[in-house]
């Protein structure tokens, strides 16, 4: 008998620890991850660095290790609680309660109100108009399709003047008068019929000046520091040209006089041209001279590369010296 009780004491034991093993795993698991919770959360703020914490979209990854994200949050625990008996006292003053006979979806109309002028600028009201109907920028005047039957008074550091597609008529003297700084001016696609002789010429900054698509019959005289003329798509004949109009614009570099009526080419031209644009036109001769100097056989013209002649009665084949110093022959009929 003593012998078959020693050996029942250690099956005793076992089933004891497997009991104890049993309750501890019948702990849910809910329960055990509520308790490695907070040390979870201590190692996860550990490893943040506050002091130079600086979340964006390139280290989001860095800061936040979000391959834990489920295991340290349980969304369980974050459902809302609704308590009854909470809700705030009624107000006891009633003026302090809003007023029911107003509804939401008709809110009483407020008193309309003026726009405020802008503040005038001391010294500068005559141009401040223009500002308002067109759209300044910088330097920069923009008056694109505004419907203009007139240049508009500028503000004087004007440097680009756009004005097309508007029904101006003409130019005036005045329009431009004192404009130091301006430098560019586009007036393409209005109805310009005329343009006084000095509405351009007093321009000592003025580079490129576009009109194409007008109604001119005659150019204004130009100042030395043009280097862009655009006037295509106008009725300008020969006799609309001053006499050696180009010759002292040692800045020109393209002259663009297409579809007009020219019977020939204005010579002479200045050295510094690059492109002559004169397609479409009258020009039925030129002279030998027109491109080169007849003199002086060892004459090279590098920089005019463009010469347009095609739509013009002019056969280029009957005027061979005439392109010996070019490094091109113009675009013509040669035949």
């Amino acid at each position: 008998v003593t012998l078959a009780r020693c050996r029942m004491w250690p099956l005793a034991w076992l089933a004891m620890a497997s009991l104890c093993l049993g309750t501890l795993w019948a702990v849910p698991a809910k329960e055990r991850r509520k308790a490695e919770k907070p040390k979870a959360d201590l190692a996860l703020y550990e490893n943040l660095d506050l002091d130079n914490y600086d979340l964006t979209l390139d280290n989001y990854g860095e800061i936040l290790d979000l391959s834990n994200y489920e295991e340290l949050y349980d969304y369980g625990d974050l459902a809302p609680k609704i308590e009854v008996g909470t809700l705030a006292p009624r107000p006891k003053d009633p003026k302090t309660l809003p007023d029911l006979g107003a509804t939401a979806g008709t809110p009483k109309p407020q008193p309309r109100t003026s726009p405020i002028p802008p503040a005038p600028i001391p010294g500068q009201g005559e141009w401040l108009p223009s500002c308002l109907l067109c759209l300044c920028i910088g330097t920069s005047v923009y008056c694109d399709d505004a419907d203009l039957e007139q240049i508009p008074p500028l503000p004087p550091e004007t440097t680009y003047l756009y004005a097309r597609f508007n029904r101006i008529g003409a130019i005036r003297a005045r329009d431009f008068m004192g404009m130091k700084k301006l430098k560019r001016i586009d007036l393409s696609s209005n109805s310009i019929s005329w343009a006084d002789v000095d509405a351009f010429r007093l321009l000592p900054s003025l580079q490129e000046l576009l009109l194409p698509e007008n109604r001119l019959t005659a150019l204004p005289e130009l100042p030395r520091s043009i280097v862009r003329l655009d006037a295509r798509l106008n009725r300008i004949p020969s006799t609309g040209l001053r006499p050696e109009a180009f010759r002292d614009l040692k800045q020109l570099q393209f002259l663009h006089l297409s579809d007009n009526q020219l019977d020939f080419i204005p010579v002479p031209l200045p050295e510094s041209l690059r492109s002559l644009h004169l397609q479409n036109n009258n020009i039925q001769t030129m002279h030998e001279d027109t491109f080169c100097d007849s003199q002086d056989h060892g004459q090279i013209r590098r920089a005019l590369e463009d010469i347009r002649l095609d739509g013009n009665p002019i056969n280029l084949s009957l005027f061979p010296n005439a392109y010996f110093c070019l490094p091109r022959l113009p675009t013509g009929r040669f035949s």
